[in-house]
């Protein structure tokens, strides 16, 4: 759930949390790498935002997370497996630094609901996610 809605830039980075609402983190924008990403202490590609939020579109209902580290599997029909899937538009990783790729389903879900793109559940496990 974002604590504070601001331009999403390194300046005014998004103040996020987790969906289970454990943690706190910042995003933005870092449209001056190449290519562009979205930056937390992690790095996606930045199209995964409108990427996501499409994909959601097009499944129509809730989604879950899956979150996982990159060393870790993933459940099928989860976020977190969309955002490494070689049938996805980048066709494979969001993630940008190898070894640091994974997480998609816990870093970016708080971007899009920011966005007032998703909305996003917040239970202490097993969240969802679904396109507004």
């Amino acid at each position: 759930m974002a604590t504070k809605a601001t331009a999403g830039t390194r300046e005014h980075p998004w103040l996020l949390k987790t969906p289970s609402g454990t943690s706190e983190f910042q995003a933005f924008r870092d449209e001056a790498l190449d290519p562009p990403a979205l930056s937390t202490e992690l790095r996606y590609h930045l199209r995964c935002i409108n990427d996501l939020h499409q994909m959601l579109k097009s499944h129509g209902d809730w989604m879950p997370l899956g979150s996982a580290d990159e060393q870790k599997p993933t459940a099928d029909g989860t976020v977190e497996a969309w955002g490494r899937s070689p049938k996805n538009p980048v066709g494979g990783w969001y993630g940008l630094k190898k070894g640091l790729r994974g997480r998609f389903g816990m870093y970016v879900p708080p971007v899009l609901e920011a966005l007032h793109l998703a909305e996003v559940e917040h239970n202490p496990k097993n969240n969802r996610m679904r396109a507004l």
